[in-house]
């Protein structure tokens, strides 16, 4: 494979990866900003409308967090058995996850 292909995969790739994380890492926002609405909602429809999407996004972020647990404790695992390849793998794993649960 030529060089400019490699690149230009990899590029495309590294693109990919950072939207996903951006749109992912806004779950708590989001699920902020619907709690907010809910509060400041004007009749029960909107509240629940509200209530809905705040917990959709919260409930991303859990399994975010769990997910982001699961790989730290592997990566403590790897490490902890001298095998440093797979436990910065799992770190790695760790902080994409902790990043999109925020």
């Amino acid at each position: 494979m030529n060089a400019k292909v490699i690149r230009y995969a990899a590029g495309l790739m590294l693109a990919s990866a950072s939207v996903a994380t951006h749109a992912a890492e806004s779950h708590m926002a989001e699920a902020l900003k619907h709690a907010e609405a809910a509060v400041a909602a004007a009749d029960a429809a909107g509240i629940a409308e509200h209530a809905g999407a705040a917990a959709n996004h919260a409930k991303i972020a859990d399994e975010h967090l769990d997910a982001g647990l699961k790989s730290l404790e592997g990566a403590i695992e790897h490490g902890k058995m001298g095998h440093a390849d797979l436990a910065k793998k799992a770190a790695d794993e760790a902080v994409t996850h902790l990043k999109a649960a925020q």
